[in-house]
């Protein structure tokens, strides 16, 4: 699944021919073909529950290791491989791949080398960043709680919120599609953090193993998912301020409509007044004028992804009778 997505990417994205990606990834033309022409995702039926890779119950030895070697003349320090033959003398049977994997990601973390560098600039059609919030209202004049979709286009900064009862799966497939119909067209990824709805497994090394629907979802708009580091928000800076933000200028004090379509249209007014406000960084020009040279870099959006949400149930047989079940 994640391999048709970005073979997708490759090519409806980023340009490559479809020859150069069957000789890049050793696929025939004709399955690339078939990736690109149906953007759904292929069907499996599971026949046991996953298993976690022989390296989790090493990554935190593997960690220390590292950690030591950093504290050692750069000469001194042990290579991938001799990490790898120490972990193997104390009980570790996988192979080399998932250790290289691993510390390679320590080392882009830049871990016990003070503060990491996370990059703020953003080139224009680049990166959307979502969150939630949880809001109190007032609807149909009950108090309540809600939650509330926030998207954030990294270059622009152009806001987009939207309000659910809850977030369950369906409801963050709904707002995906509402935020890029809002935006008219699909930026090049989008930068989330680990919710069970479109993650469902996190490791030490930071490797993902995304929710088929919502891989889906990335697969038809062909945007490649990036899951922060988890307790790392800043990763995702400019929404999470946005969260803090409207918070403070949109529900405060609480609000009140009839219902939650009602809130929704109102909030939807507000994201783009919003937009007249001054850039944080082009101040001689508003939010809005920066999306307009933003909208002209997102791929075309084509037709909305259907987010129904798969579930499997035992469903018993018809009585002969054809009476009810």
């Amino acid at each position: 699944m994640e391999s048709a997505a970005k073979i997708r990417r490759k090519v409806l994205r980023d340009g490559r021919s479809i020859r150069s990606v069957s000789r890049e990834t050793g696929l025939s033309r004709n399955t690339i073909r078939k990736y690109l022409k149906d953007g759904s995702p292929p069907s499996y039926q599971r026949q046991a529950d996953p298993v976690r890779h022989k390296l989790c119950v090493f990554e935190e030895r593997l960690q220390t290791l590292f950690e030591q070697d950093l504290t050692r003349p750069r000469r001194e320090r042990r290579t991938g491989v001799k990490l790898y033959e120490l972990l193997v003398q104390e009980g570790y049977t996988g192979s080399y791949s998932p250790v290289q994997r691993f510390v390679r990601d320590l080392k882009r973390a830049g871990l016990g080398s003070g503060d990491a560098f996370i990059p703020l600039q953003f080139q224009a059609g680049d990166a959307l960043q979502f969150d939630w919030s949880e809001e109190h209202v007032v609807l149909g004049g009950i108090a309540q709680k809600v939650k509330v979709a926030h998207f954030r286009l990294c270059h622009s900064r152009k806001p987009f919120v939207v309000a659910y009862p809850g977030e369950p799966q369906e409801m963050v497939l709904d707002a995906f599609v509402r935020a890029l119909a809002f935006y008219g067209g699909v930026p090049g990824r989008v930068i989330i953090d680990n919710p069970k709805t479109m993650v469902t497994y996190v490791s030490r090394s930071k490797d993902r193993i995304f929710h088929p629907r919502f891989l889906a979802l990335m697969n038809h708009y062909v945007m490649e998912p990036v899951a922060c580091t988890p307790a790392a928000g800043w990763e995702k800076g400019q929404v999470e301020n946005q969260v803090q933000f409207l918070r403070g200028r949109l529900f405060t004090p609480k609000l009140a409509f009839d219902d939650l379509e009602s809130l929704n249209v109102w909030l939807h007014l507000r994201c783009e007044e919003l937009g007249a406000r001054q850039h944080p960084e082009q101040r001689d020009r508003t939010i809005d004028a920066v999306f307009a040279d933003e909208q002209a870099e997102l791929r075309p959006l084509g037709r909305p992804f259907d987010g129904y949400v798969e579930k499997t149930v035992r469903v018993r047989g018809v009585p002969p009778s054809g009476g009810p079940v």
